[in-house]
């Protein structure tokens, strides 16, 4: 089943859910549409020792600045999620989490997302129920496969039928493969280095995969497995908030100056915490660097570009 006749299916719900056109309504027109190829299902919220939820946790120090998150539980993070996405025009979401979870977002808001099996542990996935699911319909993406939590490496070969049955299907696949992560006993920074993904890539070059983060903060193999294998692109997700700026910004330029602009798409990795959806598209925004060109790439044209979005489904995103 090839995932662009699946897409259609999305952008088709998206148009019903919406409904009349801002300008008929005598709304002001929204921004130019965003594609977030990163959100998860929230599940249960994370505690402090309080019972509050479980502030967001910035790089090098510790816990953020501003205000916790409004959401309780998740369902208030699916609704707050989803009027970020109607307040930034994000016309589509790569939705990761477990099955159950997932279907219950897509079931609440038809038309807005792409679903994938969030995947930590490869040894306890069901291949048959999962195959069965993609012939479905019910999931269009692989992932997030987030190994790495588990100290498992992109090379183990537990995740070789994950990665077979990613290019039998033809899906857009998210990989955790970066340097940073939740700090957790299992959690292996070896396990994420990117080169682990060529042998991967030289068995299945069919594969469409993007590396969360962009490899962040590893730019050299990054670069090197991205010049390698043109069929990977990479999202700028978690590091648009969780890093220090000026860091996240000089990350970012390396790998606008290495030619790789057009392989760059926005994420917000949203997880627990919906404001972030707005703070990762502030961080892109405000890049001094970047054009308007740059920025329209990395909010929409490569993802629909990753996604094989078809001229008509552009076209409904660019007319709402």
């Amino acid at each position: 089943m090839r995932t662009s006749r699946l897409v259609t299916r999305c952008v088709l719900g998206v148009v019903a859910v919406l409904g009349t056109p801002f300008a008929a309504r005598g709304a002001e027109p929204p921004p130019p549409p965003i594609i977030d190829m990163h959100m998860h299902v929230s599940g249960p919220l994370p505690r402090t020792d309080s019972g509050g939820v479980m502030p967001r946790v910035c790089l090098p120090h510790g816990w953020c600045d501003g205000a916790p998150t409004q959401a309780k539980d998740d369902a208030q993070v699916r609704a707050l999620t989803l009027e970020a996405m109607q307040r930034n025009n994000i016309v589509l979401g790569f939705l990761s989490g477990p099955v159950d979870g997932v279907r219950e977002w897509v079931d609440a808001a038809p038309g807005r997302f792409l679903a994938g099996p969030f995947i930590a542990n490869p040894h306890a996935v069901d291949l048959d129920q999962l195959r069965a699911a993609y012939r479905a319909g019910q999931l269009q993406g692989m992932g997030e496969l987030a190994t790495q939590l588990a100290g498992i490496g992109p090379d183990d070969p537990a995740l070789e039928p994950l990665f077979a049955l990613a290019e039998e299907f033809d899906l857009p696949t998210l990989i955790h493969l970066e340097g940073i992560g939740p700090r957790e006993p299992t959690f292996s920074i070896a396990a994420g280095r990117p080169e682990l993904l060529d042998p991967v890539l030289k068995r299945h070059p069919g594969l469409r995969i993007y590396l969360e983060n962009a490899g962040f903060p590893r730019l050299a193999e990054t670069i090197s497995l991205m010049y390698m294998h043109p069929q990977v692109y990479a999202d700028l997700s978690t590091v648009t908030w969780v890093a220090p700026r000026a860091m996240f910004y000089e990350y970012l330029k390396r790998l606008m100056d290495a030619g790789l602009g057009q392989r760059l798409m926005f994420g917000s990795d949203q997880m627990w915490w919906p404001e972030t959806i707005d703070l990762g598209i502030e961080a892109i925004r405000s890049a001094p660097f970047l054009t308007e060109a740059h920025k329209r790439d990395i909010f929409y044209n490569n993802a629909a570009r990753f996604l094989r979005l078809s001229p008509q489904e552009i076209a409904r995103h660019h007319k709402r």
